[in-house]
């Protein structure tokens, strides 16, 4: 469906732009690795580069600085009132060394987006995110793990400007007799769960043939049933991260190409038969 395409294009773009931002930081970050105030003044002048992005941060390993201790983690982020702010967030009770994303980056070596999680600490900072992390090196020894953290929110909106700029389009609505096609979509990680849908309502797939396609970054087409509704979803891999993106057409608005042409099929009847039951009445 052309439609997926063109939005798993789109949302790949703007993925990549956002780690290229991202990577102009982290780049700062390995120029000035002298001591641990230049880094965070390398995070200070980057921080505005995005600011869809909510923070960057960088997460040493044990006493590179040794006046910072076992957990020096600087974290540059951006509060609800604009801005940006500075404070340090590596502790023994934030122990980011045990963390996936940094086991994760310290094994492979690679960049990478974290799998999305809720984080919670009763501010305004609270909030479903994902993180672009990238390991950085000092001749050949790993120095810290580097991450640019971004809110759902600003996925999802990126996802409707991609839904409301297609909504109109000629090609997917000229076999819709002048009524606007109606689909969504939604982002899928590999296990189904849905990371962006619009409204309140998460939209998990549980089929086991779809979540085996997610799994294995395939394409495909299927008949499911979405909280409660019929539905048909195209399905496919995003370049650049581990999600899919799904195309979503209810049902009826799937059949509604074929509507107009049966009811115009049963107009032509109906008036057939009225007109031979008044030719059999003239008889």
């Amino acid at each position: 469906m052309g439609i997926r395409y063109n939005s798993a294009e789109k949302i790949a773009k703007i993925i990549r732009g956002v780690e290229m931002n991202a990577q102009n930081t982290f780049d700062e970050v390995q120029n000035h690795l002298e001591t641990s105030e230049s880094v965070i003044e390398a995070l200070k002048s980057k921080a505005c580069l995005n600011l869809d992005v909510r923070g960057y941060f960088a997460a040493f390993e044990p006493n590179h600085f040794p006046e910072k201790g076992t957990w020096f983690e600087p974290y540059i982020y951006q509060p609800e009132q604009g801005g940006f702010e500075y404070r340090q967030v590596g502790s023994a009770r934030h122990n980011y060394m045990k963390s996936p994303w940094y086991m994760r980056a310290k094994s492979t070596g690679m960049s990478f987006w974290s799998d999305p999680y809720y984080y919670y600490d009763g501010t305004p900072m609270s909030g479903h995110y994902c993180t672009f992390i990238k390991p950085l090196y000092d001749k050949g020894k790993l120095v810290c793990v580097c991450g640019a953290d971004m809110k759902f929110e600003w996925l999802a909106k990126e996802l409707e400007w991609v839904d409301n700029s297609s909504r109109h389009n000629k090609d997917l609505n000229k076999y819709h007799m002048l009524s606007n096609f109606q689909f969504f979509t939604i982002m899928l990680n590999k296990d189904g769960t849905s990371i962006v849908h619009p409204g309140e309502e998460a939209m998990d797939i549980t089929d086991e043939a779809v979540i085996h396609d997610l799994q294995s970054e395939r394409s495909g087409v299927a008949n499911l049933t979405l909280n409660g509704k019929k539905c048909m979803i195209y399905y496919g891999p995003i370049e650049f991260v581990d999600w899919s993106i799904a195309v979503v057409v209810p049902e009826w608005d799937f059949l509604k190409p074929m509507t107009p042409a049966a009811i115009v099929f049963l107009s032509i009847i109906i008036i057939g038969m009225i007109i031979l039951w008044i030719e059999l009445k003239k008889r």
